[in-house]
């Protein structure tokens, strides 16, 4: 029997090599298209498709390989007598090795005004298919879709005229996940296309971005995925200009920084620890930002994570290197920042799109058994319907305050209590059982500070205790949802010590 490799590629990168090689160790090339040409081109000895299977190419493309000629090739079990009696019959050669990759669907779905017709036209069909049937009957065939398989496959070929069952199987799982992904592409482009935002399935497709040292601890192992067509805000798309790998903590934290601080259009830094943040700031200067991020809570920046939405000067890098800190995120460094911060070995330094920071995406978080999938929380201030339900109204600095809060507060582990001024968080208490004991960390973090600052809250205040808490405190202003069926009880506790209370109707639980 003649032995045959067909080759029909859109990424030619180390294919003339490749193809040269099979021809010398004595394969008969079959290929289509742009493929066929290269070759041709390049005087490496090809046969059109259409050659073996008697038929034209038609429907400009469509139909080239959808032919039993080629599937009979692909499919025959070659030590199977009446498969062998069957192909023989039917003048069908055996096609030893299947080297294909597939149109460019997810390079044509990327460009920004991409129609649904150029989208259509870019799913391929012949490919999957001859991916599909070699990689089914992989005891016999080979079947190759990354370039970075061939040496692999060549030298096995050299040094035993065909490659071992082990690699066969190796390369027709992957070429499942291959062929898998590509078709979860088509479904969720098509899906999002029509306004499906939850189909009755749900394939979800994420690269492989980097093997980590371990998960959330040692004796865990983990990796990192990136979404191909998510957003470049992302850690999975930042730059990594200095510093070591990234860990699983890492990633986490600074993901959480990251949702924060695209909050502020003002300069705003941001230090969070265990996807809390334990500081924020805002000034009129980056440098302002990161002082007064600092200053909410110099302890707990210690070895935090620091992300900022202006490029970083030589005056902010100054004082972020006087600080251990495990990472900074920002838009960009100027040259002296980046000759103050390299200095520090082990720092990791990131930069990331903010252009894209508006951009959002469903969540996606894993449980025992399944996926929880929302739309992002994207409730902010002017989108609530605000409601002033004290005697007194907030003042014009108490209103920053406030709104300062209401942005912080959603991203604060519930039950949450967050206490600022207007320019940074003074106080915050994260992820405890009860809405009293939350406060009660934030004031005692914001101290003194606390005295005629604001506090906003997650959800409604079950009863007027934490009100009451806030005025021994010293607070003068607070921005709740609302919605308690002691509301009004709360309402009272804050008229007595003259407290504005503002309700938006909303809840920000994270759990």
């Amino acid at each position: 029997m003649t032995k045959r490799a067909l080759i029909s590629v859109s990424d030619k990168n180390g294919i003339l090599q490749f193809a040269k090689e099979l021809v010398e160790l004595g394969y008969e090339v079959l290929s289509t298209g742009g493929t066929k040409k290269l070759l041709q081109d390049n005087n490496i000895p090809v046969t059109a498709v259409d050659e073996v299977t008697n038929f034209p190419e038609i429907l400009d493309g469509r139909v080239k390989t959808l032919n039993p000629m080629i599937h009979g090739g692909l499919l025959g079990k070659f030590d199977e007598p009446s498969h062998i009696a069957q192909m023989h019959e039917h003048g069908i050669e055996p096609i030893e090795i299947v080297c294909v990759n597939l149109y460019p669907f997810v390079e044509t779905i990327s460009k920004p005004d991409v129609s649904w017709v150029d989208a259509i036209e870019n799913i391929d069909i012949g490919g999957p298919t001859m991916l599909r049937s070699a990689a089914k009957n992989h005891d016999y065939v080979t079947v190759i879709v990354d370039s970075n398989d061939y040496a692999t496959v060549l030298e096995e070929l050299k040094a035993n005229n065909k490659t071992t069952i082990e690699t066969r199987r190796r390369l027709a799982a992957k070429v499942f996940r291959h062929t898998a992904a590509y078709d979860s592409y088509i479904s969720n482009h098509l899906s999002n296309a029509i306004g499906e935002d939850f189909p009755e399935n749900l394939t979800l497709t994420y690269e492989l971005k980097q093997t980590l040292r371990y998960g959330e601890n040692p004796h865990q192992k983990a990796a990192f995925y990136a979404k191909r067509l998510g957003s470049d805000f992302s850690i999975a798309y930042a730059t990594q200009l200095h510093g070591k790998e990234l860990s699983y903590n890492n990633i986490q934290d600074a993901n959480a920084a990251l949702q924060i601080v695209k909050e502020f259009e003002m300069p705003a830094a941001v230090a969070v620890k265990h996807m809390n943040p334990c500081g924020v700031g805002t000034g009129v200067t980056i440098e302002e930002a990161f002082d007064k991020a600092y200053e909410a809570d110099p302890t707990s920046i210690f070895g935090g994570i620091i992300a900022l939405n202006m490029e970083v000067d030589q005056a902010t890098a100054e004082k972020l290197s006087g600080i251990f800190l495990e990472i900074i995120i920002a838009p960009s460094f100027t040259k002296g920042a980046l000759e103050i911060l390299t200095q520090k070995k082990n720092i990791r330094l990131l930069t990331i799109d903010f252009a894209q920071a508006k951009q959002d995406q469903f969540n996606v978080v894993s449980v025992e058994g399944g996926l929880l999938v929302q739309e992002p929380d994207r409730f902010g201030f002017t989108n609530a319907d605000i409601k002033v339900v004290t005697d007194r109204e907030p003042t014009e600095e108490e209103w920053e305050a406030l709104k300062l809060g209401w942005a912080v507060v959603k991203h604060v582990k519930s039950n949450a209590i967050v206490v600022t001024d207007k320019h940074m968080t003074l106080g915050v208490g994260a992820g405890q059982m009860n809405r009293v004991g939350a406060a009660k960390i934030a004031f005692e973090q914001a101290g003194e500070k606390a005295q005629g600052a604001a506090l906003a809250s997650d959800a409604f205040f079950p009863m007027g205790d934490t009100v009451e808490a806030a005025a021994k405190a010293g607070i003068k202003a607070i921005i709740q949802p609302g919605g308690s069926i002691k509301d009004q009880e709360s309402i009272d506790a804050a008229n007595r010590y003259g407290i504005a209370m503002v309700f938006t109707g909303v809840r920000h639980f994270k759990h």
